[in-house]
């Protein structure tokens, strides 16, 4: 398939050939016909890219921060690094397309292959997209038409909010795309309607569709034009759907209104408020959120879950509908609208007009590739080159952050043979896939493990895919590294165990390594020269300061992420087991206390573990503390000596002959060398850095603490 990216760093479009994404449980596979360009939010996404890092800066402030509160902790480089990283990947653009339904996903109700729908797939000739993000089209409303529905709909959910009645006079700030829309549509409902912009271009087409017009580039005042349109009465309503740095869209919209009159913001501006505008007239203010309610619901969205139609009558899905129905009534004229036409391999050419023309309304792309071409499942990123077979040859399930940023590089710096990345959307595959030097992006896993050339298979995805994936992986005798963890129910260790027995039933097997870094920190690794020399039993104080994560992040939800401690503490429970050396033989956890408001209690927690030689440790698992303070904290007390390890960064010993401290320029956690061991270790012919029976035993403790600490 082929689909636009557009590159932060630098503002460049661009449109790349990737493998077609599967379908999915709950989603729609769809061959692209047609897509809009919003003019309004995607020439500021645009413009955003272009912009250099002191104007992207001055535009995030808030992420400004973020990046400053992290310096602190984690240090200059790997900040830097994590934000050259993060503006480094490109994002999908688009949200307005208009295809035919190829196939349907387990779950999927009220849909088959054949139909026509609108939904809000990105700009791409196939697009995966869930059920509740699709409406089908009316046989009578053209492809070109449908392609505004997403965007009509963005208008309409301001309409809702603004509640208007029959007779009511209605203002409109910017008569862009969304406001020309919108403007009809409240004539549709019997509105009066005063639309104000700075473009007479725009304003002739608002008054073409009914509207009464002010200039304010041209000299007019917009609340004297408001006070006229109005009988001198004021306003009953107000849509803001300009996109602006001024104030003055909320500022006119407020002194233009009646006493307690709505105003809506549905596009983007200035936010300074004056109180005794809205004090005096008891005026009411509220932002629209895109296209209405279940927008950014992950259980709505993503999981498929509607609102019932008696107490949610529009859901963004109904609000599709209901634009397509005034479409097919021909009450919704947007023929005037379409001011460009590109075919979709000159993407790159509708977005260069974007930004030279402001005046740009509708801009269509339209898809011509044949069924076969936008349907591969593979694409060549180089040529293959000879692979040594003394080296492992590595294919990557996911391409991720984590995966993207730190895993493919790590892997590649070691000196590993990359040759196929596995993505489910396959876009991200062939990015980071190119950039690494992979042979080909992929978006089948079944082909690249039964491919002969890879003997290795990476495994980064969410984590109640690791399991399963590890299972076909040792099946297909392949040696496996998986990121943590490694299962996140008993039945999926269980299987996972059987699979590892059942491949190494003869002399040798395939490596199982699990990506517990921490142990091969340099640091860490100086603490377990240093202990190996003390007989007596350790204590381990080991705290984490895990920081917020939302309530519904997928890491929280027992069924995909597991939630917390299997997630993440798991790295202290291995770390802990690593440098006592000795078996654990109890366990023991405590959570906070319920409280309201409070929805996750288990990443707030204290684990106790005990060891067959005696030692013992907590380790205190908290995300209720503040991101000024150091991430990590690692201390042992033994034999009237302490080691204390900060944040990976500075190691202090405390009555160590010949050791005091040992400090790093940059933070290691080990994220480089724990591939490269692993490398290491298949190359030599070696066993796994981690010995299998302390990944099962560390796994199934985790699951123990995570089971104890819900049971509470």
């Amino acid at each position: 398939m082929k689909q636009l990216l557009q590159d932060l760093s630098n503002g460049q479009t661009y449109v790349i050939n990737a493998p077609a994404p599967d379908s999915s449980p709950g989603t729609l596979l769809i061959n692209s016909n047609v897509s809009l360009v919003s003019a309004g939010t995607e020439r500021m996404v645009v413009d955003f890219g272009k912009a250099n890092m002191i104007d992207k800066a001055r535009q995030q402030p808030e992420k400004v921060k973020l990046v400053l509160e992290k310096a602190k902790t984690d240090g200059l480089m790997t900040t830097f690094e994590a934000v050259r990283s993060k503006l480094g990947q490109p994002i999908p653009l688009g949200y307005s397309n208009v295809g035919v339904v190829s196939e349907v996903g387990a779950g999927v109700e009220g849909f088959k292959p054949g139909d026509r729908v609108v939904c809000n797939g990105r700009h791409a000739d196939v697009v995966r997209v869930a059920k509740n993000l699709c409406a089908r089209i009316p046989d009578n409303v053209d492809d070109e038409t449908a392609a505004f529905t997403i965007v009509a709909s963005i208008g309409l959910q301001g309409i809702r909010l603004a509640n208007p009645t029959l007779g009511e006079g209605v203002a409109v700030f910017g008569a862009g795309l969304i406001g020309l829309l919108t403007i009809q549509m409240l004539r549709a409902q019997g509105c009066r309607v005063l639309a104000v912009d700075i473009d007479d271009n725009k304003l002739s087409l608002a008054r073409r569709f009914g509207a009464e017009t002010c200039n304010s580039n041209m000299g007019e005042d917009p609340v004297a034009a408001g006070k006229a349109f109005s009988h001198g009465n004021g306003v009953d309503a107000v849509i803001i759907t300009a996109s602006t740095k001024s104030n003055d869209p909320v500022t006119h919209a407020a002194r233009m209104s009646r006493k307690r009159g709505r105003i809506v913001l549905v596009g983007v501006t200035g936010l300074e408020l004056n109180r005794s505008d809205f004090y005096e007239k008891e005026l009411s203010f509220q932002v629209s959120c895109s296209y209405g309610p279940g927008r950014y619901d992950g259980d709505y969205e993503e999981k498929g879950h509607d609102y019932p139609l008696g107490f949610v009558r529009w859901t963004e899905k109904r609000n599709f509908e209901a634009v397509l129905e005034m479409m097919s009534e021909r009450r919704l004229d947007v023929s005037a609208l379409i001011s460009h036409r590109f075919t979709f391999d000159d993407a790159a050419a509708a977005y260069e007009t974007l930004s030279k023309e402001k005046n740009v309304l509708g801009v269509l792309l339209r898809y011509q590739e044949s069924f076969e071409t936008r349907h591969a499942k593979s694409v060549t990123l180089r040529e293959a080159p000879q692979f040594s077979a003394q080296k492992p040859v590595i294919s990557f399930i996911g391409a991720g952050n984590y995966a993207s940023r730190v895993l493919i590089p790590a892997f590649k710096n070691c000196g590993a043979q990359l040759h196929t990345l596995v993505t489910s959307g396959g876009t991200s595959g062939v990015f980071h896939g190119r950039k690494a030097g992979f042979v080909q992006a992929s978006t089948d896993m079944q082909a690249m493990l039964a491919n002969s050339a890879v003997n290795t298979v990476v495994i980064v995805t969410q984590h109640n895919t690791h399991a399963r994936f590890v299972v076909k992986a040792l099946e297909a005798g392949k040696n496996v590294f998986v990121e943590k963890p490694l299962a996140i129910t008993c039945d999926e260790l269980n299987q996972v165990e059987h699979a590892y027995r059942n491949a190494h039933s003869g002399a040798t097997g395939p490596l199982l390594m699990v990506g517990f870094n921490r142990r091969f920190s340099p640091q860490v690794e100086k603490m377990k020269t240093l202990l190996c020399n003390i007989q007596e039993p350790k204590s381990f104080i080991m705290t984490m300061n895990a920081g917020y994560i939302p309530d519904d992040h997928w890491v929280q939800d027992m069924k995909i992420g597991g939630g917390r401690i299997i997630g993440e503490a798991c790295h202290y429970i291995d770390l802990m087991r690593f440098l006592a050396g000795s078996e654990i033989i109890s366990v023991q956890a405590r959570r906070i206390g319920n409280a309201k408001g409070l929805k996750v209690t288990e990443d707030k927690a204290t684990i106790l573990l005990g060891f067959s030689d005696g030692s013992f440790g907590s380790i205190h698992y908290l995300a209720n503390g503040h991101k000024g303070f150091p991430k990590e904290r690692v201390e042992v007390f033994s034999a009237g000596r302490i080691l204390q390890l900060d944040n990976f960064r500075t190691l202090k010993g405390f009555g160590w002959p010949g050791f005091r401290k040992m400090k790093l320029w940059r933070q290691d956690k080990g994220q480089a060398t724990c591939p490269s061991v692993f490398i290491k270790a298949i190359e030599e012919g070696r066993s796994s850095p981690i010995p299998a029976q302390e990944i099962f035993e560390v796994a199934r403790v985790t699951l123990e603490v995570s089971s104890r600490l819900r049971a509470q």
